[in-house]
């Protein structure tokens, strides 16, 4: 398939999509990226620092798989994506050092950002618009030390590159455990990711609500859905012993997401309201109708 034909289909399937390398021609504005996530602790808001610290005493392998076996069936909600965004109009993320505004305008600041860049590939600019509504857990009760913030495995030795790992993780109980404590853990070597638990959050869920309706996202997109927070992998480069080959082809589309989740984020917030037809319509091809949430 040529460049110019996978600009003009949308694609469904991953046989279906250009290689990422063939469409990314540019790059986001990155020249004041060292002003994100800055976690320094000189500077750092104490509520985000308290965040991680929470989760990084709570998120076990235990504290994961209850959490999944609670919401991964999707029975809390019936209701349409754009419904469940604007449940974010008034949450401000507390791990994101970075914004003090809700993270329903992130949403749009991160779809138009893509938009504009590759305005051919309609699927990743919902993925930006959808990619934090997962988050609507905090709505439904969930502290937001275990819906925020940056994703990393459980189960396996924790690596150096985690946020704070160096004063957060004491009171954590799988330290204690020695099945976990070894570089491996209880995984096999490049097992591939989608058999690794995951710290749980809103990435995994919202994985789960749009496999759950069927929504017809190609798999990239779901990809960097389930993934988009797991900083100590994309960009760290840790636990590529974990990794398969599938994983490894999907990470640059993860790399490239994550230049427009981080540096899109803006004071001059969207017209909500000027954007909202657009993306109806792309929530009516790839989302349709009330999912289950």
């Amino acid at each position: 398939m040529s460049l110019s034909q996978s600009m003009r289909e949308s694609p469904t399937s991953l046989n279906s999509i250009e290689p990422l390398e063939n469409v990314c021609k540019q790059n986001v504005n990155q020249s004041h990226k060292s002003k994100y996530r800055n976690f320094e602790y000189e500077v750092v808001k104490d509520q985000v620092f308290n965040t991680y610290r929470l989760m990084h005493t709570y998120q076990t392998v235990e504290f994961v798989k209850k959490k999944m076996s609670r919401w991964t069936p999707c029975s809390r909600a019936e209701m349409t994506v754009l419904e469940a965004l604007q449940t974010l109009d008034h949450l401000v993320d507390d791990s994101d050092p970075d914004v003090d505004f809700p993270n329903s305008f992130h949403a749009y600041q991160t779809a138009e950002g893509l938009r504009r860049m590759y305005p051919n590939l309609d699927w990743l600019h919902l993925v930006g618009l959808l990619h934090d509504i997962g988050k609507i857990l905090i709505i439904w009760g969930e502290p937001q030390w275990c819906v925020v913030g940056d994703t990393y495995p459980v189960g396996c030795q924790f690596q150096d590159s985690i946020v704070f790992r160096d004063t957060t993780f004491t009171d954590n109980l799988d330290l204690k455990d020695p099945r976990y404590s070894s570089l491996y853990g209880i995984y096999e070597p490049n097992c591939g990711l989608n058999k690794v638990l995951m710290t749980w959050g809103h990435d995994e869920y919202l994985y789960n609500v749009l496999k759950t309706n069927g929504c017809k996202l190609p798999e990239e997109g779901l990809y960097i859905i389930r993934y988009h927070s797991f900083y100590p992998w994309h960009t760290a480069g840790d636990y590529m012993h974990l990794c398969n080959s599938k994983d490894l082809k999907m990470l640059p589309w993860i790399k490239e997401f994550n230049k427009f989740d981080l540096y899109t984020k803006s004071k001059i917030l969207p017209d909500v309201q000027e954007l909202q037809p657009y993306y109806q319509q792309l929530i009516d091809k790839y989302c349709p109708g009330r999912l289950r949430w």
